[in-house]
């Protein structure tokens, strides 16, 4: 039997957890340099990531990258009330502020807005993921809603203990093309 998705993000929370800091932190890193030497990363001059926080893979040593190689980094900004999301460009961690549930985003009088097809790179977030490229995220479908329109490569970024043998999958939702953990990249949907 299938579990719920809420017992799924509860199971996997649970896992990363019980890491220790010194543990996470070095398989934050291994994700990271794994993620460096993909073509995807080495081939795209813009890429859409959020900001890390808790016990999700450390995305800010990831920006610093792409600004040292040149590249153009944009992050979301969620708007509730119209359950979309939005990308903006930002050059400093200074164009960020702190809103609900203690989420970075951009400072819209500081950052410019960058177009779904201008980002040649979307690192997708998650809680849970299965081989296939499926994931479970945190309940706002608001990747869900970004990538129906989103035609460029996606990437997500995980620990092996989040990848779990099956999750929900409904109409809605469109696997990522490639995994990257710790130990392996998984080429998952074109």
């Amino acid at each position: 039997m299938t579990k719920t998705k809420k017992e799924l993000r509860l199971q996997v929370k649970e896992r990363l957890e019980s890491l220790s800091t010194y543990e996470f932190q070095q398989n934050c890193e291994k994700v990271a340099y794994q993620l460096y030497n993909t073509n995807v990363w080495m081939k795209s001059k813009t890429i859409g990531i959020t900001i890390s926080r808790g016990r999700e893979i450390e995305t800010r040593q990831i920006i610093e990258r792409a600004w040292k190689e040149g590249k153009k980094v944009a992050v979301p900004k969620c708007y509730s009330e119209q359950h979309k999301m939005e990308f903006y460009f930002i050059t400093s961690f200074e164009q960020l502020e702190v809103v609900f549930f203690g989420l970075q985003e951009p400072v819209l009088a500081l950052t410019e807005h960058a177009p779904a097809n201008d980002l040649e790179l979307l690192i997708v977030p998650g809680i849970c993921y299965t081989e296939k490229g499926y994931r479970i995220g945190y309940g706002g479908g608001y990747y869900d809603r970004y990538l129906e329109h989103y035609q460029q490569d996606t990437v997500s970024l995980l620990l092996e203990c989040q990848l779990v043998p099956e999750i929900p999958v409904y109409s809605y939702d469109l696997p990522i093309q490639k995994l990257i953990s710790e130990e392996r990249i998984i080429s998952c949907a074109k």
